[in-house]
């Protein structure tokens, strides 16, 4: 059973109450709590030693991460983090300067988005570090993007680059808190996620939750140079498009929006983010699953993000 199929079934029967505008099943739980003019973002992740990084990982960038996982997923919503608690499961030999310079990389990624660091809770944890984040955020009402908007026809965009991240990136990206803010403000998005496990397994959490397919263009998704270089040097197994496709951790946005708003955006986040790239890869359809398009002609996409558990 792989971790997908766990949170289906363990996902079925959750209670929920009043507050809640949307649940599991998206980047941030959004949550009316009775103010007048936002609702508020809910999300927690972990990482964990042997898996996230290991005990060569610089720690300041280790906290980076830790941290830098939950920001992505605010900015997945559109929304603005506000402050954060830290859980730390700790092996009986732990060293405290490893874990303070943990919480320097933490508290410096926290004070560039005005997050507060406000408590936690430690524990022993035999063997291996873990650390888990707790994020509050919030969102103005009605203004949270969720991954069920997808429509027939909208145009498909991801930023940056993809692939190759565990050459460094994974531990050094940078949150796209603005960059998503700004799309919401601007344009109608309609389907936003962050991509944490891969497009070719990100995507597919739009297309299950809009009830769509999507059709891709192999040529139009941007590879990282660190991909190209990895399968030219035969680090990497994988061909860069592959691993553009399944390397997962590059934290990027994914979204979509009407297609008469793709030149538009094209033109206007060149103006407003000249140094990160945009790219249009494809396109929402009415079927089912996702066609590639390539020299060859149109096939099926087989492959899959990074599972746990597989």
């Amino acid at each position: 059973m792989n971790e997908f199929e766990l949170i289906s079934r363990l996902t079925r029967s959750l209670p929920v109450n009043k507050s809640v505008v949307a649940g599991a099943g998206d980047d941030c739980a959004v949550l009316d709590v009775g103010l007048s003019d936002r609702f508020l973002l809910f999300k927690t992740d972990a990482v964990v030693e042997g898996v996230h990084f290991n005990a060569e990982t610089p720690p300041e960038k280790v906290g980076h991460k830790a941290l830098g996982r939950c920001l992505s997923d605010v900015a997945a919503m559109a929304g603005k983090p506000v402050a954060a608690l830290i859980t730390l499961g700790l092996p009986a030999n732990f060293k405290a300067e490893f874990i303070e310079a943990i919480y320097s990389g933490m508290n410096a990624l926290a004070r560039r988005h005005e997050v507060a660091i406000v408590g936690g809770e430690t524990t022993s944890n035999p063997e291996r570090m873990l650390l888990s984040v707790a994020l509050l955020g919030t969102v103005a009402r009605g203004k949270a993007v969720l991954r069920s908007g997808a429509e027939a026809g909208d145009a498909i965009f991801v930023t940056g680059e993809l692939g190759g991240s565990l050459a460094g990136r994974h531990l050094e990206f940078e949150p796209r808190l603005a960059e998503a803010r700004w799309l919401a403000a601007q344009f109608s998005i309609h389907a936003m996620l962050d991509l944490s496990d891969g497009l070719a397994g990100d995507l597919r959490h739009i297309l299950k939750a809009s009830r769509v397919g999507a059709e891709l263009l192999a040529d139009a998704i941007p590879i990282s140079q660190q991909a190209r270089r990895a399968a030219k040097g035969h680090y990497s197994a994988k061909p860069p498009l592959l691993a553009a496709l399944t390397d997962g951790e590059d934290f990027e946005l994914l979204f979509t929006v009407a297609s008469r708003d793709a030149v538009p955006l094209l033109d206007a986040w060149k103006k407003q983010f000249p140094t990160l790239r945009l790219s249009c890869i494809g396109k929402i359809t009415a079927g089912e699953g996702i066609t590639i398009h390539d020299k060859n002609g149109a096939r099926p996409l087989t492959a899959h993000g990074f599972v746990h558990f597989a």
